[in-house]
């Protein structure tokens, strides 16, 4: 008998939508929020090695370049479009990934897989991007103190790595208090730079000229070459694009595009105006650090200390979508269960994953020691962008074209035109592999590889442990028929297993080895589906297994990659569901089946992917603090597999 078993659901209230727009404000927008601290200063580097004349031409050209880029890429494509591709209010570029990989959307299967591959490897460049903006936002803000006395510039380097530092022991404080605390500050930055783009501007108005995409246009026609280089530190201009699709779980849609189209876009545009206005008025004295320069003398001290703590903010929006993509990932069977802590009620988006913190907190250190300035991480910076961005664009219209059904003209003629913009980007971030760009290349190609490797290996492992488990109806079959019976003593155990058709294998062992069972026995799947929740009226389903006179019952609890798993509440919701053995949740025993992974000669992986499979399980967490049961009721029993 297999029934689905309905169980009630609350809906959590909604905070009030100021507080929403505040909040992302602190934690979505700190990475685009501060790229007009290097973005302009990049391109007129003149230790680039392709560097670019300050002549008025070129000046009206990047201006130009920059505000198109940042309304076509981030306002149009993100804002407008690929936000709308939420999956249950989450996004993020694994979000897609779980879109396409949906068996109701249309696509032949390789076509999905091809996407699916492109999708990991683009959330892989995006943790390489969660390692080097950190890293750039802060170095550019500390450097700063340059500009108010040069001697303080040996201080740039251990100022930045105890900020970094600082910033990531308090991410274990969650998203929600970060935002409420750095909020306020976003606020106050966006003011400021936004003021000083004005002053700016008032000193050469007819550098609004540039919003004209007849600058843009002209430049790059007239000066491909020099303008195509350009484009490699004009992207820094688009830096956190992702970041505010990644987080959009945290705070929602609507919040995330009020904030940008209200204060933050508007800020940004007159900044970068600004800035243009002030090196047309002294190119030689003021491509050095336009944006410091562009602040008066007075209140540049100041200034520093609040771009400090905006590239901080800068850093969190990339910290907190690195781990909503990690914990996505593992939803998803692309990296192993890790501990992930939930740091609010009310938001189930809002999370904070202890490992992947603190490695991150470890690269970023290492980048500042390694480089050590802020331009000579721009030249790793861009690749790691520009290609999460175009494979963003890639999935978007996938999607676009068979779940949205839009018309085939309409998705290459918008889609067309969106890759053009993109490959155009990449093609000049990719000039500068020699000079750092492969870097985050690196970074991606490692992580891209974890996760596949990952991936495939479970399938492996999963195999061999259904082999070694058998089937679960004729498991129990072989105990209701057991002549003697099999001794039965008092009270509930329940057996985790990984679906519902084979027997766990702690309770063969328990079986075969203390010839004993208890009385009531729970067998419990939890399914992780591709989507980010689960409706509670869908959550479970109970079956007897065809004895419901034996005591022993199957359950199986569906929940999406976003919610909690406690096996305990689950356990609850089923015996107020009817189950038909009696359930002691308080005093029952919980039994784990673990297996030792070791590289063998079986088909399948080649021997160092299989030593990495290895080494990758041994940051899995507790599986008993993962599925919040009683340490002191938990039993573990453990088997070898040899891949």
């Amino acid at each position: 008998m297999r029934r689905t078993a309905k169980t009630p659901g609350t809906r959590a209230r909604a905070p009030a939508q100021a507080a929403l727009v505040v909040g992302a404000l602190g934690v979505v927008f700190g990475d685009i929020g501060t790229s007009p601290l290097y973005t302009v200063q990049t391109v007129f580097n003149p230790g680039d090695p392709h560097p670019v004349a300050a002549t008025r031409e070129s000046i009206y050209g990047v201006v130009s370049l920059i505000f198109w880029a940042v309304t076509i890429v981030v306002t149009l494509l993100y804002v407008l479009l690929v936000m709308r591709a939420d999956n249950d209010g989450e996004g993020g570029i694994m979000a897609l990934i779980t879109l396409i990989r949906r068996r109701r959307l249309p696509g032949g299967t390789r076509t999905k897989l091809v996407l699916a591959a492109l999708g990991i490897f683009g959330a892989s460049l995006f943790f390489g991007d969660s390692m080097i903006t950190p890293a750039i936002s802060v170095l550019s803000a500390v450097e700063g103190l340059k500009v108010v006395e040069p001697s303080l510039g040996q201080l740039v380097v251990p100022v930045t790595v105890a900020i970094i530092v600082v910033l990531f022991a308090t991410q274990r404080l969650g998203s929600a208090a970060v935002g409420r605390l750095f909020g306020p500050v976003m606020i106050v930055w966006f003011t400021v730079v936004g003021a000083c783009g004005i002053a700016g501007v008032a000193t050469h108005p007819a550098i609004l000229g540039a919003l004209s995409p007849t600058y843009a246009l002209g430049f790059l026609a007239g000066h491909f070459s020099t303008a195509f280089f350009s484009l490699a530190a004009v992207v820094l201009a688009i830096t956190g694009a992702e970041a505010l699709y990644a987080d959009m779980g945290h705070f929602g849609r609507a919040p995330v595009t009020r904030a940008w189209l209200l204060l933050v876009f508007p800020a940004l545009v007159l900044n970068y105006m600004g800035q243009g206005a002030l090196i047309l008025d002294d190119p030689s004295a003021n491509i050095a650090n336009p944006f410091f320069l562009l602040v008066p003398h007075a209140i540049r001290l100041p200034m520093v200390l609040l771009a400090t703590a905006a590239t901080v903010i800068a850093s969190q929006a990339v910290i907190t979508g690195a781990f909503s993509v990690a914990h996505q990932a593992v939803q998803l069977g692309y990296l192993p269960r890790l501990r992930i802590s939930h740091t609010s009620e009310r938001t189930i988006g809002q999370i904070y994953v202890p490992w992947i913190n603190w490695a991150l907190m470890v690269s970023v250190v290492t980048l500042v020691l390694a480089f050590e300035s802020s331009q000579a991480l721009a030249f790793a910076y861009g690749v790691a962008v520009t290609g999460t961005i175009t494979i963003t664009t890639l999935l978007f219209f996938y999607v676009v074209r068979h779940q949205w059904r839009a018309p085939l003209w309409l998705v290459l003629a918008g889609g067309g035109a969106f890759l053009l913009f993109d490959v155009l980007f990449l093609a000049a971030n990719l000039t500068k592999i020699a000079h750092g760009a492969w870097l985050p290349l690196l970074i991606g190609v490692a992580v891209f590889t974890v996760l596949t490797t990952w991936q495939r290996g479970r399938e492996l492992v999963t195999v061999q442990r259904e082999r070694a488990e058998g089937s679960l109806r004729g498991f129990v079959e072989e105990l209701h028929r057991r002549r003697p019976p099999l001794q039965r003593v008092p009270g509930t155990a329940v057996f985790l297993n990984r679906n519902q058709l084979s027997a766990p294998l702690a309770m063969r062992a328990n079986v075969e080895h203390n010839h004993i069972l208890h009385e009531h026995v729970v067998i419990l799947t939890i399914e992780t589906l591709p989507l980010p929740h689960v409706p509670p009226a869908e959550r479970l389903t109970i079956d007897d297994l065809g004895y419901a006179d034996d005591g022993i019952s199957h359950v199986g609890a569906r929940f999406g990659y976003m919610d909690d798993p406690n096996v305990p509440g689950v356990l609850r919701l089923a015996a107020a569901a009817g189950l038909e053995c009696p359930l002691e949740v308080d005093d029952a025993s919980y039994f784990l089946s673990t297996i030792e992974l070791r590289a063998g000669d079986a088909p399948g992986m080649t021997r160092w992917r299989k030593r990495l499979f290895v080494a990758t399980s041994r940051i899995t967490a507790d599986a008993a603090e993962y599925f919040g049961l009683p340490r002191e009721r938990t039993v573990i029993m453990g088997s070898r597999v040899a891949l």
